[in-house]
């Protein structure tokens, strides 16, 4: 689900209030312990605008030291979605910029290096659509130049290169896909497979040269939600050395809400027994605000989903990970697990680390 800074423009980012809610139980596990200074990834998250730097604050304190961020509507088509990539990566560039004693743009493995002796946050820059490159193979070598480093090859329908998850009777990887993946392999743009169809993913996984990622999406042997992934594609994944990022979004999970969180662990577990402590990492697609299902939030959610907001989905979250602070929660959630702390490291940042590293250097 793509609430994060839809940007038709730089003026398209709505300036919302924080919307706290006083009742709610505090998303909060035991603080990270900076003496062992464990490295905590994002493979895909939000950052906002209306972020207030105390709760900015209370990212870094939980350990967060990367995350990757979707820098245009994936929505858009053909020259709207070039010029949305571009005015994203401008707008990404200026805000981080702005936020430099929190935030750095990000294009390799030693931006987060140097982001962790900095206590601040690497931030690397995804497209949730290959839609961008248009039909022109140079496109690549555009926005790899601009600072792109990962693009999915679909959203949730039909395009160029392949099918999303939400087509009927859609296609696996085209002729174009081909050529795209290709060329994404040569130039060293990771391949993120979220939102594409079974096919689509299976063709891709085959047809790359290089390990390739599912950054956000979670089990379909657990829960059969269009969103989620088979057994099969994930041991495919894996068996390639590929990286499988658990999303935190309830609706593709559980119909339940309260005290649903188990099941959020039930599909990080899964994904280890069958891909392997390798090749799991934490994909959270998550807001970092403690939200509430205000009439306010629900009219932001309407604005930026569209018809994809639907209600009989609310809340997207688990409330046990509504705040800043939830990559603590779920340390402590999969240490009750069984987790070691040196699997837990893997899951919660170095598998992420290490598939960066062997992808973009």
């Amino acid at each position: 689900m793509k609430r994060r800074d839809l940007l038709a423009g730089a003026a398209a980012l709505p300036f919302m209030a924080v919307l706290a809610n006083p009742v709610q139980a505090e998303a909060m596990g035991r603080p990270w312990n900076k003496r062992r200074n464990a490295l905590i990834m994002d493979a895909m998250g939000e950052l906002r605008e209306v972020y207030e730097d105390s709760l900015v604050q209370e990212m870094l304190d939980s350990g967060i030291r990367s995350m990757t961020v979707t820098v245009a509507d994936p929505k858009a088509q053909e020259q709207a979605a070039y010029d949305d990539t571009i005015r994203g990566i401008l707008y990404y560039n200026r805000f981080l910029d702005e936020k430099s004693k929190f935030y750095s743009r990000s294009s390799h493995v030693a931006h987060i290096d140097k982001a962790r002796r900095e206590n601040k946050m690497a931030v690397f820059y995804l497209a949730q659509n290959s839609t961008q490159f248009q039909r022109n193979l140079d496109n690549v070598d555009v926005f790899f130049a601009l600072g792109l480093r990962a693009s999915q090859i679909t959203y949730n329908y039909q395009n160029w290169a392949g099918a999303g998850c939400k087509e009927t009777n859609g296609s696996g990887l085209t002729v174009f896909g081909h050529a795209l993946v290709e060329k994404m392999t040569e130039v060293g743009m990771m391949i993120d497979l979220s939102h594409a169809n079974e096919e689509t993913i299976a063709d891709t996984i085959t047809a790359s040269s290089k390990p390739v990622m599912i950054s956000h999406a979670c089990c379909k042997a657990l829960y059969d939600h269009e969103r989620n992934v088979s057994d099969k594609n994930l041991k495919a994944l894996a068996d390639r050395g590929g990286l499988f990022g658990v999303t935190q979004m309830r609706p593709f999970m559980t119909l339940q809400i309260t005290d649903a969180l188990p099941v959020y662990y039930d599909h990080i577990i899964h994904a280890i027994d069958l891909c392997g402590i390798n090749n799991v990492c934490i994909g959270s697609d998550r807001d970092h605000r403690r939200l509430v299902m205000s009439k306010d939030y629900i009219a932001e959610l309407q604005r930026e989903e569209g018809a994809q907001a639907v209600a009989s989905d609310y809340p997207f979250y688990f409330e046990a990970l509504n705040g800043p602070r939830r990559m603590e929660v779920i340390w402590d959630g999969l240490k009750a697990r069984g987790l070691s702390e040196a699997h837990l490291e893997r899951v919660m940042g170095k598998n992420l680390y290490d598939f960066y590293e062997l992808s973009i250097g």
